[in-house]
């Protein structure tokens, strides 16, 4: 479907581009949100004729928008959560989450402002972009913890908050995933063993194991054999000595 941009849109174009996007971006976004409409005839002329108060309407909503920011850049919201000794939280925190703290914090956003690839899903400090105008963003922190106490830590160390046993459980967990992408490297890089050479040197093992208890099951009868012939021997010189 072909719009015709209001305001410059991120990846898309500036203001008057007519670009080609799929209809349901174009009908659930783009001109729900005012920042496009169709490319009819229509439109075309509206727009040519709206062209000079649509650009003095931008500027003016930039320069807001740049204020705003001003302001907001920086702002921590704290967001309490229950979660785990690792960190991880027993839920998320979502794009509508944030927006609704930010707006208590005074300053009226909506979710769709709110820049969040993947809900939140760990205790910490998370930074989150806010976009305020087409041209214009601002940062605000995300403080997500499991009470106001530990926020104020966070927010003094930088850190998330978790117990020793976490830590380690988290080193463990993190060492455990670096060894098998070092093997999954090695092994496209051919430098490691394949799973048939693995069990070639595995049967390998087993027969050299099997060879050496056999070995020594050997000696052991070897020895036993040996200890008969010397008892033997010993009680016919003591008869021999009782004859004499």
């Amino acid at each position: 479907m072909e719009v015709i941009l209001l305001e410059r849109v991120g990846n898309l174009g500036q203001m008057g581009d007519v670009v080609n996007v799929k209809p349901g971006f174009a009908r659930n976004y783009l001109i729900p949100q005012n920042k496009a409409l169709r490319a009819t005839e229509k439109n075309r002329r509206h727009f040519e004729e709206q062209w000079s108060q649509l650009e003095a309407a931008n500027l003016t909503q930039k320069s807001e928008a740049e204020k705003v920011s001003a302001k907001l850049e920086g702002l921590m919201v704290t967001l309490i959560r229950q979660a785990g000794d690792t960190g991880q939280l027993y839920g998320s925190v979502n794009a509508r989450d944030i927006a609704g703290e930010v707006t208590e914090a005074g300053f009226t956003i909506n979710r769709q402002q709110v820049k969040l690839a993947q809900p939140i899903k760990a205790l910490g400090l998370h930074r989150i972009r806010i976009d305020l105008h087409s041209e214009v963003s601002a940062g605000v922190i995300a403080n997500v913890a499991r009470s106001q106490e530990e926020a104020k830590l966070q927010a003094k160390t930088g850190k998330a908050v978790i117990s020793s046993d976490g830590e380690e459980r988290i080193a463990e967990e993190e060492a455990a995933r670096k060894a098998a992408l070092e093997a999954e490297k090695l092994f496209e890089e051919g430098a490691a063993p394949s799973a048939e050479e693995l069990m070639e040197d595995a049967a390998g093992e087993n027969a050299a194991t099997q060879a050496a208890e056999k070995a020594a099951g050997g000696k052991a009868d070897a020895g036993e054999e040996t200890s008969g012939e010397e008892a033997a021997a010993e009680k016919v010189e003591k008869e021999e000595a009782g004859d004499n």
